[in-house]
């Protein structure tokens, strides 16, 4: 609610921080962790900004007691962390890999110990490569590999892990590894990106369903990334329509099978001449469709687009460039502009409202699902003092302004449960390498050596009071 000293959140709202595995742990070859695709793709010449990889990233793995001592010292109620799967299996089947599984028991631990809820995401984008050989998530067999992962997962780690997020960002996984070919695994196969889509799904509901058997306990969560997408004319049919292609593909591609249990028709016509979908089964999008805990969204910036006449033009706004194809399967016609600014250092437009926006879309069409804001936050060119430290006006104020806009959302009626803020610290940013800086805590990528930014402060103190302030 508002008041006179600023906004505070319902009484049981969770501030967390989150991370993901590949991003910090380093240690890519310790413990007896097999390679990921992301392995694979950084070390691939031209595939990451100045060839960088995630080797030794953060060196979290090594870290992990100096980091969670940041986590307390934050007051961080909830840290979301996310299981590397070649950690613990690393070729993506058989049996558990007990030196990679303890990593993350004595996480679980030091986290309870300091009294902090662990959030675990069990697939971060970083797939075994022995899996993306036999196929990837165009693959069937995917979906069941990982239900088995999850499982084993959840046994060890069930009785102390406060909520279970089967996948991060799923579009990513599938458009941007097999569609666009800008991510991990860099495959450039529309079809094959449709099948990822499914497949996705698919093991999203195998391994939720795993997990209610392992750990009872705990709750389920799934995140997505949902976009929020605007026509450039409200007026014109065609840019509504161009709106209608990418809210299928890109939101409803997920939302469908996971809340409602079924595709979209709209989406299976408009992608009919890509692929005929005959990989989704008989009982699939049943199997999808288990109840959540809690929606995870994740959210940085809106969509502006158009319809084309011709055939799809690359877009600055689109994050791809001409080597690259495109993420927006059978949405061809559609044409993103770039957004009014102000931008951050991604080139990703700041619009607090469409946070609002988005939620209250999701408590209007789902009224009874829980939600929590999983991602959101900033990079910006964060510049090191003489004296060491970093001031960040920027990033708290997009962070001020995107939690009163979830704030607006809670007064509107939405039910958010809670807001993690991305990032715990700068970490490897995936085809952007170290360029890019989202964190809370900076991190000096030769000396490791961790500094608390001014914004680590700033949401110190929104924790402590429960809500910002004017």
């Amino acid at each position: 609610m508002s008041t006179d000293n600023g906004r505070r959140f319902p009484d049981g709202f969770v501030w967390g921080s989150a991370t993901a595995s590949y991003q910090i742990e380093g240690a890519a070859k310790e413990g007896g962790r097999g390679p990921s695709i992301w392995d694979t793709f950084s070390h691939t010449p031209g595939k990451t900004l100045n060839g960088d990889t995630g080797d030794v990233a953060c060196d979290h793995y090594h870290r992990w007691r100096e980091d969670l001592g940041h986590v307390a010292e934050l007051g961080l109620q909830a840290y979301r962390f996310s299981v590397a799967w070649p950690r613990v299996q690393p070729g993506g089947r058989g049996p558990v890999n007990r030196e990679g599984l303890d990593f993350y028991s004595r996480l679980v631990d030091g986290l309870l110990e300091r009294g902090i809820q662990p959030v675990a995401t069990l697939y971060h984008w970083d797939l075994p490569q022995d899996l993306e050989d036999a196929g990837g998530w165009p693959a069937r067999d995917t979906a069941y590999r990982f239900a088995e992962y999850a499982e084993l997962v959840a046994a060890a780690l069930g009785d102390r892990v406060h909520t279970w997020t089967t996948l991060n960002e799923p579009w990513c996984s599938a458009y941007l590894g097999y569609a666009s070919g800008a991510h991990a695994p860099g495959r450039v196969e529309p079809a094959a990106a449709l099948a990822a889509v499914h497949h996705l799904n698919l093991g999203h509901g195998l391994a939720g369903q795993a997990i209610r058997r392992a750990a009872p306990s705990g709750q389920l969560s799934l995140t997505l990334n949902l976009h929020v997408v605007r026509p450039a004319d409200p007026d014109s049919e065609a840019d509504r329509d161009a709106v209608r292609r990418i809210d299928a593909v890109g939101n409803r591609a997920f939302l469908g099978p996971v809340l409602d249990g079924a595709y979209p028709d709209d989406l299976l016509a408009d992608t009919a001449h890509v692929s005929d979908w005959s990989f989704v089964r008989d009982g699939d999008t049943a199997a999808a469709r288990v109840p959540l805990d809690v929606l995870g969204v994740n959210y940085y910036s809106t969509a502006l687009v158009r319809r084309w006449a011709g055939s799809r033009p690359r877009s600055e706004d689109d994050g791809h460039d001409d080597a690259h194809g495109s993420p927006w399967v059978g949405a061809d016609d559609v044409e993103f502009l770039r957004p009014e600014g102000p931008y951050t250092a991604m080139g990703w437009n700041i619009d607090p409202s469409g946070m609002t926006e988005l939620l209250l879309r999701l408590h209007r069409e789902y009224p009874g699902q829980p939600l929590m804001i999983t991602e959101n936050g900033a990079a910006f060119p964060d510049t090191v003092a003489d004296d060491g430290s970093v001031h960040d006006p920027l990033r708290i104020d997009y962070l001020r302004r995107h939690i009163a806009a979830v704030g607006s959302a809670i007064d509107a009626g939405a039910d958010v449960r809670g807001y993690f803020a991305w990032s715990l610290m700068d970490n490897f940013e995936w085809s952007f390498g170290y360029d890019r800086r989202f964190g809370l805590i900076r991190v000096d990528y030769d000396s490791l050596e961790r500094t608390w930014k001014d914004s680590a402060r700033w949401y110190r103190d929104v924790i402590a009071r429960h809500g910002v302030a004017d």
